[in-house]
């Protein structure tokens, strides 16, 4: 490695963020970059540990290593080159992803892990302001069309690896831009929209084509797709949420997390938050805000931490986030053994910012007003039974323990179920696994229509941004298979070698 004393040299430095009350003022990213000398000495610290778990950590397989030892020595070329060998989007990974990698790490058995994640943005930031990224157009195309419904970031890999295979490819995305939940689903503080913009632009210069307000099903037909591609490639996403059918559902002031967090985005990008909300499964016509209210956010999850920072960005009185489960550990237990990805108790950045958090918690109710409008939550505390390998088996209500709390925005975070049926999936008639998803193997991501492949959430569930684009890394090889009777493009089980 560049440094081989670095991990005793050096501990783990995260970069400074914004303070908690300029950033509620906007709705813009808040963590700085590394000075040079300190990007140095973090990936100094990554160890000649001879078997590099965090290639397993890792669902794309990064060459972690390899690009640490080149950032030490300040070469950006190879750096980015080998990155990107297995990460079409390190711009996407590097900001939003949970970095499983990181758990994986050696040096983290004892030390704080290196900060893998926080090296990757460095690397494509540093790559697009050297101009090192660079469109690749193929040299030769093989005449084969190619039609990805989706353009989230499973929709985006297959279409970018497809196209370098020479393929001519057709991006079909529902919505008014690209991007999936990376534009309308992560806040603009996670993410800032110009960066999927950018990554667009590099790709519409390597020839894909991008057709948005194509509703596959709806307005655009699916007899014309089967019969004008070769290929389909559906990557829409799991965009059934989870209900909490309880009394009170009906109120004014209960909403899915996804209708409150599309809305801002689009205020973000100044366009009418409402536009296109027909497109959704649940028809909406309610403009939303936090300003002011008693904001409860049920789900636990990133996406409903992506609520408390935007509820708090909205000015609401108080903000309030509860999950099912018990309290995690702050630190690996027995039953979360090294280098398994550890669910301990994480603390987001919209956390820090304001936000009371309670565990094992039940809603009962939801209380309404005269007028129909959400006033209260009846709520109740929960007693879990934990198997002897540490799980969470089942639970009981705490008698006494019932009570009523204001809320006047509930927000349902608790995660989807499912792609959605209505439309296209139905038209298709595809067959569907036993928890409503495109049912398509792990090995040939093909559904049971020959020409029809499926990949990331619609295939496999709900999911991390690193397995959606592992997905349509692994599905465009083979279609490519499919299409051409064998492939060049790299797949994650192959040993290292850059992409063509």
């Amino acid at each position: 490695m560049g440094k081989p004393t670095g991990f005793i040299e050096f501990t783990r430095e995260m970069p400074a963020k914004r303070s908690v009350q300029e950033r509620l003022n906007d709705y813009n990213e808040f963590i700085d970059k590394y000075a040079a000398d300190k990007l140095n000495q973090q990936s100094a610290r990554c160890m000649n540990c001879g078997v590099p778990f965090c290639h397993s950590g890792c669902p794309l397989g990064n060459v972690i290593p390899e690009f640490n030892d080149a950032v030490y020595r300040k070469n950006w070329k190879d750096a980015y080159d080998i990155l990107t060998s297995t990460n079409n989007f390190p711009e996407f990974t590097g900001r939003i992803c949970p970095a499983p990698c990181e758990s994986a790490c050696v040096l983290g058995i004892n030390q704080p892990p290196v900060a893998i994640e926080e090296i990757e943005i460095h690397i494509i930031e540093i790559a697009f302001e050297n101009g090192l990224v660079k469109p690749r157009v193929p040299n030769m195309r093989t005449g084969k069309k190619i039609a990805v419904v989706g353009s989230g970031p499973a929709g985006l890999a297959a279409a970018a690896q497809l196209n370098y295979a020479g393929h001519n490819v057709t991006v079909f995305e529902r919505d008014d831009a690209p991007g999936g939940l990376l534009r309308y689903g992560i806040p603009d503080f996670k993410l800032e929209k110009w960066v999927i913009d950018r990554r667009i632009e590099v790709m519409e210069q390597e020839g894909i084509v991008f057709k948005c307000d194509a509703n596959v099903g709806v307005n655009i037909s699916l007899n014309d797709l089967l019969r004008e591609y070769h290929s389909i490639v559906l990557a829409g996403g799991s965009t059934t949420p989870r209900d909490l059918n309880i009394h009170g559902r009906e109120l004014n002031g209960v909403y899915f997390a996804m209708q409150f967090l599309k809305q801002q985005n689009k205020r973000n990008a100044g366009k009418d938050p409402l536009a296109n909300a027909q497109i959704e499964s649940n028809i909406f016509h309610q403009e939303l805000s936090a300003n002011g209210k008693h904001v409860v956010v049920i789900g636990g999850g990133d996406t409903g931490s992506d609520c408390v920072g935007t509820s708090n960005r909205h000015g609401a009185l108080s903000v309030t986030q509860f999950e099912l489960l018990p309290k995690p550990s702050e630190a690996r237990t027995p039953f979360m053994p090294w280098p398994t990805y550890p669910m301990i108790l994480k603390t987001s950045s919209s956390h820090e910012e304001g936000c009371e958090r309670q565990w094992a918690i039940a809603t009962k109710n939801f209380v309404g007003d005269e007028n129909g409008n959400l006033k209260a939550l009846k709520i109740v505390d929960l007693e879990w039974k934990i198997t002897d390998d540490g799980r969470p088996a089942s639970f009981v209500e705490v008698e006494g323990s019932e009570r009523e709390i204001p809320c006047e925005l509930a927000l349902l975070a608790m995660g989807f179920v499912h792609p959605q049926h209505e439309g296209m999936i139905e038209e298709l008639d595809v067959e569907l696994d036993e928890r409503g998803n495109v049912k398509a193997s792990e090995k040939a991501f093909q559904t049971n229509i020959s020409k029809i492949f499926a990949c990331g959430d619609m295939r496999r569930g709900q999911s991390l941004v690193v397995w959606a684009i592992s997905e349509g890394r692994e599905c465009a090889r083979k279609v490519d298979e499919f299409l051409m009777g064998h492939s060049l493009l790299e797949s994650k089980d192959a040993s290292f070698a850059f992409s063509f």
